[in-house]
C-alpha cells in the first residue's frame, strides 16, 4: 500500500503546521477549511494527520534524494569524480561542506516540519474524547505512529547536527519557533521515551501488513539503533569525541539485548531466503515484510516529483536514457576494493557491487574500469513496467531491516561479554549468504577477517575474543548493510571514522580518495547548522558546530 495525501488533508496540515488559519489569508473560510479544534474529532481525521507526517519523509527533499548524500562518504562508497565545489551534494560527500550549503537548509527545514507535524498530531490526539474511550485502540495506534516518526526525525537531527533546538510542543507562532540548543542527551531521552511508548501502542507486523507503516518491530529496531548510537562516541560542542561511562553503556547494551530477545520471541521477522532476491524485489515494489521492518514509501501515479524518489536512478548502475528501463544518472560509486574482500561465492558481492551499465538497447555492458562500479542494491532494470519519468521512481527506501537487528543484537551481546551468543546471531547472516560460519573458538577468524583476505585493521584491537568479534562485526556490517545509511554512523560511534577513511585507498580515483584528503577529525563527524538558521535564530548565539565558525 502506498501513502498518499488527499487535498483536504493537505489544507488541514498546512494550517496546523504553519499555525495560520485561512482567515489570515481570505475574508471568508472556504468549505475545505479545518481548524485544529474541529479537525481532531474522529479517527479518520486523526489518520490524515498521521499521513501528513509520513508525507514529509516521502519527498525528494527528504529520504527521496537529499538524505542519500548525508551518510556518504565512508569506506564503502562515495560520489563519482570529479571532485568539484558545488555548494551542494558533492560538498557534502567530499567533506567540503559549509554552513551555506543548499542541501543542508532543505533537510534541516524538513526535519523540523515533520517533527512539528508529529507534535501537533500527538498533542491533539491525546485530547480527543475517544482517546480514553471507545476509540482508544486506534487513536493510541496513531499516536504510536506519530511518536515513531518523531523519533526517526529527531534521531536524524542529532545524528547530523548534535545539540540542536528541540521541543515537543506544537509551534504555532514565529516567536515559538526559535529556541536555543538542547543537549543531545535530553533529545535522546525523548526519543527513547517516544519509541518505548510506540512499541507498546503499535501492533507487530504480520503477512497482511505493509512495512510502509510503523509497527512494534519498527519502534523496537529503531530503539536498538538509537541506543547503540548513544552508547558510542559522538562529537560534542567543545570539539571532543566522547562516549558514556561503562555502567551507562552496559545499561544500553542490556536494553538492546532485551529488544533482540523480543524479536526472537515474537518470531515473525526473519531473513528473506535470498539477499539478492530481497533487493531485486525492493526495486520491483514487492515487499518482503518479514525482513523489511520499515520502509519510507514512494509512489506517484504520473511519475511526478511530489511523492517520488531517486532510488535506482541517482544510486544504482548507469542506464541509458533510451533504454527500455529509463535513465539512471548514477552519482555514486562503490569502493571497488571491497569486491575482493567478499567470499567469492557470497551473493552480497554481486548484489552490492555492480560492474556493468545498461545501454540504449537494454543490454548489460560489463566493465573492468573500477571507477565505473556502482552500488547495486537498487537498479532501474529491476523495476516493473515502463518508466513514468526519467529520474523519479517508486522504489521505497528500507530504513530498518531485520539483518540489522541481528547485527545490532550481536554487537550488544558481545559488549556484555556474551561473545558465543553474539557469534550465533552473526552466523545467521553468514548462513543466508551460504559462506563459512565463524567458529565459536575463533579458529577460522584469521582466514576470514585478516589479511590477505581483507585488510588488517590497526585501529581495532583483537588480542581477545571480544576484540576479534568487533573486527568481525566491522566487516560483516560493511558486507551486509553497505549504502543503507548506517556505515558512516557505525564508524562514528565506534570512534574510527577518520581512521577508516585514512585506511581507504582505491583505484576508482586518479588521485587519492577525496574524503580521506578533506576529512578533519573533530569537525566532520557533524554537519554545520545552516547559515540561514544562524542568522534568524539569535538563541544560537552565533555559535556553530566545531570547526564551522
Amino acid at each position: 500500500m502506498n501513502i498518499k495525501l488527499n487535498y483536504s488533508a493537505i489544507l488541514c496540515l498546512l494550517s496546523l503546521v504553519v499555525g495560520i488559519s485561512c482567515t489570515d489569508l481570505l475574508t471568508e473560510k472556504p468549505a475545505s477549511y479545518y481548524a485544529t479544534a474541529n479537525f481532531f474529532t474522529n479517527p479518520a481525521n486523526a489518520n490524515m494527520a498521521i499521513i501528513g507526517i509520513y508525507d514529509v519523509m516521502s519527498k525528494l527533499d527528504s529520504y527521496g534524494e537529499k538524505e542519500m548524500y548525508m551518510p556518504c562518504s565512508d569506506d564503502n562508497y562515495t560520489m563519482a569524480s570529479p571532485m568539484v565545489n558545488d555548494n551542494d551534494r558533492r560538498n557534502i560527500t567530499f567533506y567540503w561542506v559549509v554552513p551555506q550549503n543548499n542541501f543542508l537548509i532543505t533537510l534541516w527545514t524538513n526535519k523540523y516540519l515533520g517533527i512539528n507535524r508529529a507534535n501537533f498530531a500527538i498533542s491533539n490526539i491525546q485530547k480527543m474524547p475517544g482517546y480514553l474511550g471507545s476509540d482508544s485502540t486506534i487513536l493510541r495506534k496513531y499516536e504510536g505512529e506519530a511518536r515513531f516518526l518523531r523519533a526517526v526525525m529527531s534521531y536524524d537531527l542529532v545524528k547530523y547536527w548534535g545539540d540542536v533546538p528541540y521541543k515537543t510542543d506544537p509551534t504555532s507562532t514565529v516567536a515559538q519557533a526559535y529556541t536555543g540548543r538542547v543537549n543531545r542527551d535530553s533529545i535522546y531521552n525523548q526519543i527513547v521515551k517516544d519509541l518505548t511508548i510506540a512499541k507498546l501502542r503499535l501492533p507487530w507486523a504480520t503477512s497482511a501488513t505493509t512495512p510502509e507503516h510503523a509497527t512494534s518491530g519498527a519502534a523496537r529496531a529503531m530503539l536498538m539503533r538509537v541506543l547503540l548510537s548513544r552508547a558510542g562516541y559522538s562529537l560534542k560542542i567543545d570539539g571532543n569525541l566522547t562516549r558514556p561511562d561503562d555502567a551507562t553503556r552496559t545499561a544500553y547494551f542490556n536494553a538492546i539485548v532485551a529488544e533482540g530477545d523480543t524479536f526472537l520471541l515474537n518470531g515473525y521477522h526473519n531473513l528473506y531466503p535470498s539477499y539478492y532476491g530481497f533487493f531485486k524485489n525492493n526495486s520491483a515494489g514487492i515487499a518482503s515484510s518479514s525482513e523489511s521492518i520499515y520502509e519510507v514509501a514512494f509512489y506517484s501515479a504520473t511519475g511526478s516529483s511530489e511523492d517520488s524518489g531517486f532510488w535506482g536512478t541517482s544510486i544504482g548502475p548507469a542506464t541509458d536514457v533510451n533504454s527500455p528501463y529509463g535513465r539512471a544518472n548514477s552519482f555514486f560509486r562503490a569502493i571497488p576494493e571491497w569486491d575482493a574482500w567478499y567470499d567469492s561465492t557470497d551473493p552480497r558481492r554481486y548484489t552490492n557491487i555492480c560492474k556493468y551499465s545498461i545501454n540504449a538497447k537494454g543490454d548489460s555492458v560489463s566493465t573492468s574500469n573500477k571507477a565505473l562500479w556502482y552500488p547495486g542494491k537498487w537498479r532501474r532494470q529491476w523495476m516493473l513496467g515502463k518508466a513514468k519519468d526519467p529520474n523519479n521512481t517508486d522504489v521505497n527506501f528500507c530504513l530498518l531491516r531485520y539483518a540489522d537487528v541481528l547485527l545490532m543484537y550481536a554487537e550488544a551481546l558481545n559488549e556484555l561479554g556474551r561473545t558465543t551468543d553474539a557469534i550465533t546471531a552473526l552466523n545467521l547472516i553468514r548462513a543466508r549468504a551460504k559462506i563459512a560460519l565463524l567458529k565459536s573458538d575463533f579458529s577460522n577468524y584469521t582466514v576470514i577477517y585478516k589479511a590477505p583476505k581483507v585488510k588488517n585493521l590497526s585501529y581495532i584491537q583483537d588480542a581477545d575474543n571480544q576484540g576479534k568479534f568487533r573486527t568481525a562485526l566491522y566487516w560483516e556490517r560493511g558486507f551486509e548493510l553497505c549504502y543503507e545509511g548506517t556505515r558512516k554512523y557505525d564508524l562514528i560511534r565506534w570512534g574510527i571514522l577518520y581512521e577508516a577513511l585514512i585506511n581507504t585507498t582505491t583505484a576508482a580515483f586518479t588521485t587519492d580518495y577525496p574524503p580521506k584528503i578533506n576529512f578533519i577529525k573533530g569537525k566532520h563527524e557533524l554537519f554545520p547548522i545552516p547559515q540561514r538558521e544562524m542568522y534568524v535564530n539569535v538563541s544560537l548565539n552565533h555559535i556553530n558546530n566545531p570547526g564551522y565558525n
